[in-house]
């Protein structure tokens, strides 16, 4: 089951890692500062659109985001040689 509070967490986590306000995420995202902070702050969850987005700019999975592993990012075949 989807859970709003590690999508929540770990999207606060990223934007306070690469320095970002909401309103910046807001702009790249297309959404009002608002509905970045409820994001951030579990009251809403986003569109699979925003969540490629989210990924494409933060450089994480999806399954991260949603909490379905904790790797930040699926390790690729080259990587694992």
């Amino acid at each position: 089951m989807f859970q709003r509070t590690v999508f929540s967490t770990r999207l606060k986590e990223l934007i306070q890692k690469q320095n970002m306000t909401y309103a910046q995420l807001g702009k790249i995202l297309g959404v009002s500062t608002a509905q970045v902070s409820d994001m951030a702050n579990g009251k809403t969850a986003t569109t699979m659109e925003r969540l490629y987005i989210l990924c494409e700019t933060f450089q994480v999975s999806a399954d991260y985001l949603l909490g379905l592993t904790d790797e930040l990012r699926p390790i690729s075949d080259v990587e694992r040689t």
